[in-house]
């Protein structure tokens, strides 16, 4: 049985962007606008990558990487200076209305929304613009208003709505008519906890029973952990990672900590294993914090722990694997130093 072809088939991807060269001095400005000279920049350097129907993705990077470069093209909003690109077999900024129809978009900062209408008649308005037939259209406002709970304030004016009622609203929007691929450019920026938790079991629920393509690009990195099985990390224009969220972590952050709390009275004896050294607490850990770093390639948890229980007494222990926002501040730490 042949391989499926990607949906999103990404290869070479490249986009300089000009702009004239300012000139300083009288009339500076002026002389500006009728200079031949400019200055370039490559926000996007020969980037590679697919994406199978049905996944979903986190594609990181600090400000400036190139990610929303990246979106724009894959949307058909800017076209690339060198590069092939195919959304779903289309060449998004060639067929532009074709790939609006596969394809549903939210940014953060913006809207899709009228501002002054109630969300309902916005909803209602965007499914006559994709001509969603009516049943299907009423089937899955019902569908999204309980899933998003919009219940509360689909009558409500959108500019009257708070933000995270707003990028529900913008959501539901987005997967009216039913694209194949739905892209998230920060889409749970400045909410609270309640509201970014119902938006991510929104995007999973979609993922898992619609198998809607997501590409979800974002600073919050508790997103992409709870969300995303694979990343595509870039920075500088350029991939520097592509895989699951386990082996990046494997890579770059190799060693856990195991946390012993030392039962009262009990004096630590150190332990004896390759692989494994102590490390210094917490500066809010309790007296009687013992914390070790280990490999578990050269030392398996459960032999670590034994080896603590053996010679000390412990009220309590617990393993902590390295958070995803910790391995990747410390690559773009690393980059940065060497550059």
């Amino acid at each position: 049985m042949p391989t499926p072809k990607p949906i999103i088939q990404v290869e070479g991807l490249a986009k300089e962007f000009r702009r004239p060269k300012r000139i300083e001095g009288p009339f500076g400005g002026i002389r500006t606008l009728f200079t031949r000279q400019y200055v370039s920049k490559l926000a996007v350097d020969g980037i590679d990558f697919t994406v199978d129907e049905g996944e979903l993705i986190g594609y990181l990077g600090p400000n400036g990487a190139g990610k929303s470069t990246t979106i724009k093209i894959l949307t058909g909003i800017l076209q690339p200076t060198q590069g092939s690109v195919e959304v779903a077999g289309v060449v998004p900024w060639k067929e532009r209305e074709r790939n609006a129809r596969n394809i549903g978009v939210v940014f953060g900062q913006r809207t899709q929304l009228w501002w002054d209408l109630p969300l309902r008649d916005s909803l209602e308005l965007i499914g006559k613009l994709y001509g969603v037939e009516r049943d299907r259209h009423r089937a899955n406002i019902e569908r999204f208003t309980e899933l998003l709970g919009l219940a509360a304030f689909i009558d409500t004016p959108v500019r009257q709505l708070s933000l995270g009622q707003r990028m529900r609203g913008d959501l539901a929007a987005a997967m009216l008519p039913e694209p194949r691929i739905l892209y998230l450019d920060e889409p749970t920026i400045g909410l609270d906890v309640v509201a970014k938790e119902r938006i991510r079991a929104f995007i999973a629920t979609l993922n898992k029973d619609e198998g809607t393509t997501v590409i979800l690009t974002t600073h919050d990195l508790d997103d992409v952990e709870k969300l995303c099985r694979r990343i595509v990390l870039i920075d500088g224009g350029k991939v520097l990672y592509d895989g699951s969220v386990e082996k990046l972590k494997a890579r770059y952050a190799p060693r856990r900590r195991l946390v012993v709390q030392l039962a009262e009275g009990a004096r630590w004896r150190g332990v004896a294993m390759p692989g494994v050294e102590e490390a210094p607490p917490e500066e809010d850990a309790e007296p009687g914090t013992v914390a070790l770093l280990f490999d578990p390639e050269t030392a398996a948890s459960a032999e670590v722990i034994a080896a603590v229980l053996a010679d000390h007494q412990v009220t309590d222990l617990s393993i902590v694997e390295p958070e995803l926002e910790g391995v990747v501040h410390r690559i773009y730490a690393a980059r940065e130093a060497v550059a």
